[in-house]
């Protein structure tokens, strides 16, 4: 968003996302309209898209995924991804590449009033009622695709693990997640107790942004929240199975990742990912950026 604006000033920009990633973009600077698209049966979501985006004549098309309707559509200029752009590098610096540029486009989220409100509705009864103050660790126990998601009681037993470290004492344990995430949250919230934080399906993801900008560490797989979290300057981990970490790692310097087969090029299943390996990644970020240092 950044970027068109610096391009070409005063854009009127159309985007279009899938629905739970839309909120993104409703408080982002010159986006107008957001068309949102969520997949259907046989390519269903296409046709309505096509619908929506066939009357007009665009002055610009930027396709990040490279579908054919961007080459369908009237327009004057066209930046639409391909394999041409695939060269071992992770993606901002693709999108980068797409644009034309020597350098990549880095994440930025446009939080707005109304997500800041939601997570505070949803963050301060339960500190009052029981969590009470200290640094917060959020996790994310679950991911879209399949084979991405650590095992769930894991996750409890991970948090079983960082209660007993002495430098975690007094901290909070925050799940986060989409709407019906909560199963996954369940071992994690139980091993908490008292100390848990449940923002599991509270907001969207938006509202789950405002959330992580106020956690001092953020666990997670491979999911659309562990960019979010690294975006909002968190200190991230991100947990990898059988995808390349090496592409779609959590992006900036406050970030890590612990993966089932760290040799790149070569996969494992995320299962073999022990308990052992992921404390010790967590302790290892925590101690390079402690509760409480800037996010500068």
């Amino acid at each position: 968003m950044r970027e068109i604006g610096r391009r070409w000033p005063g854009a009127a920009i159309t985007v279009v996302a899938s629905g739970p990633s839309s909120a993104f973009f409703r408080s982002a600077p010159g986006v107008v309209r957001t068309i949102v698209i969520d997949k259907a049966p046989r390519a269903g979501h296409w046709r309505t898209l096509w619908r929506q985006v066939a009357g007009s004549r665009w002055d610009v098309v930027i396709d990040t995924r490279g579908s054919i309707t961007a080459w369908l559509v009237r327009a004057r200029e066209r930046y639409v991804y391909g394999r041409r752009l695939e060269k071992g590098q992770p993606k901002v610096e693709m999108i980068g590449a797409l644009m034309g540029l020597d350098r990549p486009l880095e994440p930025e989220l446009f939080i707005d009033d109304a997500a800041r409100e939601r997570a505070r509705a949803v963050l301060e009864p339960q500190l009052a009622g029981g969590a009470g103050p200290g640094p917060t660790i959020a996790l994310a126990p679950i991911a879209v695709q399949p084979g991405k998601s650590w095992p769930a009681e894991r996750w409890g037993q991970l948090v079983e693990r960082l209660k007993a470290e002495p430098r975690f004492d007094g901290w909070r344990f925050m799940a986060i997640g989409g709407p019906g995430d909560q199963p996954f949250a369940v071992p994690m919230l139980a091993a908490a107790g008292e100390r848990g934080i449940d923002f599991v399906g509270k907001g969207d993801i938006l509202a789950s942004a405002a959330a992580l900008t106020q956690v001092d560490l953020f666990v997670g797989n491979d999911s659309g929240l562990m960019h979010t979290a690294a975006a909002a300057g968190t200190p991230t981990l991100g947990l990898f199975g059988p995808t390349q970490w090496w592409l779609y790692g959590p992006r900036g310097p406050r970030t890590a990742t612990v993966a089932s087969n760290p040799v790149q090029g070569q996969f494992a299943p995320i299962e073999d990912l022990s308990v052992d390996q992921v404390l010790d990644a967590v302790l290892a970020l925590q101690a390079r950026y402690p509760a409480g240092s800037s996010r500068a």
